[in-house]
């Protein structure tokens, strides 16, 4: 029997290819598997069986004639409810979107659906990617597979949680200030943060358009590593997308991480580390340096800067970009207001949560005339010097290894009234969004009560195949990793 939680995309299209199982069988014991452990984790707010099991089957005609098949071929995949889906439900994890069922799908999406992947449905997050637990989704909050009485993490904790859980062999999640490294590393599985452009945005539902990336969460760096090269490249649908060759991310783990040069940086070792995580990490960094990596301090000195800059950013852009949901032309509407402007009051106010007013008013606030200068202009002005921090340190180093949170995953309602404390568990991730560079965390370790730990790797604009290679050496150190999450074995 084979053990879907542990399933890897190599090990299933194998599987399907050689006749051991089919892609219907493969969809269908995915779809068994939510139905027996989903409740408790909360994971998928909508399936799509009718369009997984099509697919399924043209999978399985082309494997039943012996014709090749596609990198993905019935793999199953959840996608995180920020991406359009067309005919599925995309809620951005608002009550504001109720009803909306887009009438196309996002380049992602398409891309890996071209490739033979299954998509087994959506899944939740914190309400338009807002947050850092995905405790602000209007349709309840993701519990952590290694232990349910703790957050997976946000804004995409549901795909982290669905790929720790063996409820999708891989998901999409989106990343903005850290949406998919901090729930990848509080599951115990892999995410990657890709070049700002390398991966189109068409499809998705902006939060802040400068800053919002589309990336993998699997359970191995060669999952995620397949995924991305099928999902990367220039889309004509989005004038920012990149026209940078895409390079093979898989062959390019092949190649030995001996020579080089890991940097440490000292701004992201200080007050507020949890122990455990700052000894698994130096651990990692010492197993590079006897893997042939050569190890070198450096200083990112503006980092104390990057959370009040990217909450005045991304807050202005929230507040522009979530001005189109009006109640006019899809979602909700209210319905007993009388006036078109108290149309729009009543609708927004029941549409949105308390986080997302909280973020649209800071926004609005920061975007207004006479403050517009002194804290967006400011902002965006910091902005360039996060940027040139990493750029300064790119010249001396291949790659930065940094712990990816601050703490192991927190208790459920912890901090859900302590904004700030909230916003302070995505700080070592929201530099690199910033700076738009690329990064991945992958598991290096447990706490002595079995929490997860994740190490992040962070590399220049576009180099995502070295920081990968660095993520599967980190997997490689990993005792009896086998292409699962660090200590799921017995689930």
């Amino acid at each position: 029997m084979m053990k879907i939680e542990t399933l890897t995309i190599d090990a299933a299209r194998e599987a399907i290819a050689t006749g051991t199982t089919t892609a219907t069988a493969l969809a269908e014991a995915h779809y068994e598997r939510i139905a027996a452990e989903d409740p408790k984790i909360n994971s998928y707010l909508a399936l799509s069986k009718d369009r997984a099991l099509a697919q399924a089957a043209k999978v399985d005609a082309l494997a039943a004639r012996g014709e090749p098949l596609p990198p993905l071929a019935g793999v199953p995949l959840g996608i995180k409810d920020v991406l359009s889906m067309q005919g599925a439900p995309a809620t951005a994890g608002s009550k504001i979107l109720e009803g909306y069922r887009p009438p196309y799908d996002g380049t992602a999406v398409a891309r890996l659906e071209a490739a033979g992947a299954v998509m087994l449905g959506k899944i939740n997050c914190d309400e338009f990617a807002m947050g850092s637990s995905n405790e602000n989704s209007a349709y309840g909050p993701v519990h952590n597979p290694r232990d349910l009485e703790r957050v997976p993490g946000g804004s995409s904790g549901g795909s982290a949680a669905a790929v720790a859980a063996g409820l999708a062999v891989a998901t999409l999640g989106t990343d903005t200030g850290g949406s998919i490294r901090q729930p990848a590393a509080f599951c115990g599985v892999t995410g990657v943060l890709p070049t700002y452009s390398r991966v189109s945005r068409f499809g998705l539902i902006a939060f802040a358009s400068s800053l919002d990336r589309i990336g993998p969460v699997t359970r191995t760096v060669r999952d995620s590593a397949t995924l991305l090269k099928i999902m990367a490249g220039h889309d004509p649908m989005d004038a920012t997308s990149s026209r940078v060759p895409v390079p093979d991310y898989v062959a390019g783990l092949e190649k030995p991480v001996a020579g080089l040069r890991v940097g440490v940086p000292a701004e992201y070792f200080g007050e507020g580390l949890d122990p455990e995580i700052r000894a698994s990490i130096e651990k990692t960094i010492d197993q590079l340096q006897q893997a042939g990596c050569s190890v070198k301090p450096v200083s990112l000195p503006h980092s104390k800067y990057a959370i009040p800059t990217y909450y005045v950013i991304a807050t202005a852009e929230a507040s522009s970009n979530l001005a189109r949901f009006d109640g006019v032309r899809y979602g909700l509407r209210a319905k007993d207001a009388n006036t078109l402007s108290a149309m729009y009051r009543k609708t927004r106010d029941a549409g949105f949560g308390a986080e997302v007013k909280r973020r649209i008013l800071l926004g609005t606030y920061a975007l207004s005339a006479g403050y517009y200068d002194a804290y967006y202009r400011k902002a965006q002005q910091v902005r360039t010097l996060l940027t040139r921090d990493f750029l300064a340190a790119f010249n001396e180093v291949d790659v930065l290894v940094t712990p990816t949170t601050p703490t192991p995953p927190f208790k459920l309602g912890e901090k859900t009234d302590d904004p700030v404390s909230m916003y302070l568990a995505d700080i070592y991730t929201v530099t690199a969004s910033l700076a738009g560079i690329c990064g991945v965390t992958t598991p290096c370790g447990n706490t002595a009560s079995g929490l997860p730990i994740g190490v992040q790797i962070l590399a220049k604009h576009f180099d995502e195949a070295t920081a990968l290679r660095v993520a599967q050496a980190v997997e490689g150190f990993q005792q009896g990793h086998s292409g699962f999450p660090v200590g799921v074995e017995g689930t």
